[in-house]
C-alpha cells in the first residue's frame, strides 16, 4: 500500500461508511447471523453494533493496520468476541468447513481478485453455511453504467482501488453460491456510486 491507501482511505471509508444512509443498510444486511461469522473487510468495525444476538464470535480480515486501530473502542465494546483472522482475503490462512455464516458489506468493490476471495469464503464456510452482503456495484441502466465506467478509473484511485462496475449478484453466483435474496436498488446519493445489492447467499 501506499501512503494515500495506508493513512487517507482508511479515514475516508471510515467517514463515508459511517454515515447514516450508509449506516441503516447495515442491521438487514446482518439478518440472520449466527454462530461463528467470518466477516470480510472488517474496516474500522461499523458492523459491530448489528450483529444479531445468535452471533458466538467474529473473525475479521481487515488488510489496514490503521482501520484495525480505529476499530478497537468497537470491538472492545462489543459482548461477542472478535479477532483478527488475517489481512487478504484472496488468502485466508483458515481451515476449511470452519465457519457458520460471511458477512462482507462494501467490501467487494476494493478487493482485487474478487473470484479468488470468494472461492476462500466458500472454502471456510461449512456445507448449511452462509453469505451475507450489501455491498454497491453495476447499476442495470444503460445511462448510469455509462457514467459508472467513466468515473471508475478516478474512483479506483481515490478510494483505494474501489470499483463501480462489479455486477455483485453475478460473481457472488459464479463462485458457487444460490442466492436466497437479493435486493437491488439505488441508496440515496449519485446513482453511479449508490446501486445497492444486500441480500444473502448459501453454497450451491
Amino acid at each position: 500500500m501506499n501512503w494515500w491507501e495506508r493513512q487517507v482511505v482508511p479515514r475516508l471509508t471510515n467517514f463515508c461508511c459511517g454515515l447514516g444512509d450508509v449506516d441503516k443498510l447495515r442491521s438487514p444486511g446482518c439478518e440472520g447471523l449466527h454462530g461463528k461469522v467470518l466477516e470480510v473487510g472488517f474496516g474500522t468495525g461499523h458492523n459491530v453494533k448489528h450483529y444479531p444476538a445468535a452471533v458466538t464470535s467474529v473473525t475479521a480480515i481487515e488488510p489496514s493496520d490503521l482501520s484495525w486501530r480505529m476499530a478497537q473502542a468497537r470491538v472492545s465494546s462489543s459482548p461477542v468476541e472478535i479477532r483478527r483472522g488475517g489481512l487478504d482475503g484472496q488468502r485466508l490462512d483458515l481451515p476449511d468447513d470452519s465457519f457458520d455464516c460471511a458477512l462482507s458489506t462494501f467490501t467487494m468493490c476494493t478487493i482485487p481478485d474478487l473470484d479468488a476471495a470468494l472461492a476462500e469464503v466458500c472454502r471456510v464456510l461449512r456445507p448449511e453455511g452462509t453469505l451475507h452482503f450489501v455491498e454497491h456495484g453495476l447499476s442495470p441502466e444503460t445511462q448510469v453504467a455509462r457514467r459508472q465506467r467513466r468515473f471508475e478509473p478516478m474512483n479506483r484511485r481515490i478510494a483505494g482501488g474501489c470499483h463501480l462496475t462489479r455486477p455483485i449478484d453475478v460473481h457472488i453466483e459464479r463462485a458457487g453460491f444460490e442466492l436466497v435474496q437479493v435486493e437491488r436498488f439505488y441508496d440515496s446519493g449519485p446513482k453511479p456510486f449508490g446501486y445497492i445489492y444486500r441480500g444473502s447467499a448459501r453454497l450451491s
